[in-house]
């Protein structure tokens, strides 16, 4: 099999994995004269901490796997094309793509070739060449592998610029069900690790000056939506017990894409749950940013997210009763539950009212979204003038005309009739018939 075709194969198999904030790309190059460009097979785009935007090679090393895992394309009873890079053939290969301006970095990952130590020890023998043979000093993410050894998830992440262990499925029984060979503490022990490693080089940084920095960007961690039963709440108590416990960068939702045909699993038919992600991933930002908890957005009477509306306004609406917030005197933190104020916004109000007092068209030049704060805050213990606060004047705000068309009941519409009840029973109309005809 020649390098294309394993290119083409691993690339393919890498692509259900989303913590590494990828989109894919068609982009050409423009012919001669031109700088850059991208092809399809491979490369995904992640962000920097300054916002840039980065190319990446996102590929497996191998997608041979003793593992069995009901969800994944790549699992060994599964009849697909295998393949599997040398270390020299993918750090090769890496080089080629960069020295070409089609990427800026590397996203890696494999199946469990062999085993879990196995495995480690030929990703690290991947970065080594990077790093060292061909002085590589671009970004690389690589996935740490579930039961592997510390002391090779350490060697590991001091080659790393981040490093992630997929969870998948978010409770032990669903573990049990869906990947067998996975268990709960194989997921959590690396976690433990590469958190432990990053807290032990951040002392060594303060004491050393040049000491080598381990795992600069941090952890990451991806999460399967719709696979299991599982609910929302369920997921995002996880989410928050991680970023605490283990001081994740981020938590990825993947909405489950149905790729093989099992009882445990979500026909072939049924399509994958974005709406449902998308919720998931606003909440997730609710509790990084705004000071919100799982335990304030859902609870065991609504384990699951309202799909019309966000999390926010979901949580505002169920919570009238603590507005209307005075722009002039809340908190920063009360500030921040208001739907449509931001965390910039609201840091611009804090700053803003300390030279004077604001009202609604000050609130707009700060970039509050009024549309939907407006029903929510005071200026000075005054609501904007000629506004209608009400429930349904409320959702109409926060909804669009389809959404609110599905969450509030509809009136039963009546065909209008050319006579009253008495007439019908009298036999007018059927006296009015011929002259209709």
């Amino acid at each position: 099999m020649d390098l294309f075709d394993k290119l083409t194969i691993l690339a393919d198999s890498a692509k259900y994995d989303v913590s590494c904030s990828s989109s894919g790309s068609e982009r050409k190059g423009g012919g001669a004269g031109t700088t850059g460009s991208a092809v399809s097979t491979g490369i995904c785009h992640s962000f920097a901490a300054d916002g840039r935007c980065i190319s990446l090679l996102k590929v497996l090393m191998s997608n041979s796997c003793v593992f069995d895992c009901k969800y994944c394309v790549n699992r060994r009873s599964n009849d697909t094309r295998r393949a599997m890079f040398t270390p020299e053939e993918l750090a090769d290969l890496t080089m080629n793509f960069y020295r070409r301006n089609y990427i800026e970095g590397l996203f890696l990952s494999s199946g469990i070739m062999r085993n879990p130590d196995y495995t480690t020890e030929q990703l690290i023998r991947v970065l080594e060449l990077l790093r060292d043979k061909y002085g590589f000093g671009g970004y690389i993410h690589v996935k740490a592998i579930p039961g592997a050894d510390p002391a090779l998830i350490s060697r590991l992440g001091m080659l790393a610029d981040r490093m992630s262990v997929n969870i998948e499925l978010p409770s032990q029984d669903s573990l049990s069900k869906l990947a067998p060979d996975k268990t709960k503490d194989a997921i959590l022990k690396p976690m433990s690790a590469i958190r432990q490693g990053i807290r032990e080089n951040s002392t060594d940084l303060v004491k050393y000056r040049h000491a080598p920095r381990f795992v600069p960007g941090g952890q990451s961690t991806q999460l399967i939506v719709g696979a299991t039963p599982d609910s929302d709440l369920k997921i995002l108590t996880l989410t928050e017990a991680l970023y605490r416990k283990y001081e994740l960068k981020r938590v990825y939702y993947s909405a489950y894409t149905p790729v093989m045909e099992h009882s445990l699993l979500p026909s072939l038919d049924s399509k994958p749950p974005l709406l449902r992600e998308h919720r998931l991933y606003q909440a997730d930002w609710l509790l990084r940013f705004y000071g919100f908890e799982a335990k304030e957005l859902l609870d065991e009477r609504t384990p699951n997210f309202n799909p019309f509306m966000d999390p926010k306004c979901n949580w505002a609406m169920n919570h009238i009763d603590r507005f209307p917030v005075e722009i002039n005197t809340a908190s920063y933190e009360s500030l921040l539950r208001v739907p449509g104020i931001g965390v910039r916004s609201a840091q611009r109000i804090v700053k803003a009212r300390r030279t004077g007092k604001l009202d609604f068209p000050g609130l707009k030049k700060l970039g509050v979204v009024l549309k939907r704060a407006q029903y929510f805050i005071t200026c000075s213990g005054r609501r904007l003038e000629g506004l209608k606060v009400n429930e349904s004047t409320i959702l109409r705000s926060l909804l669009s005309t389809k959404e609110l068309n599905m969450f509030l009941p509809q009136p039963q519409v009546e065909q209008l009739s050319l006579f009253t009840d008495e007439e019908l029973a009298g036999g007018a109309a059927k006296e009015l018939v011929p002259c209709l005809g």
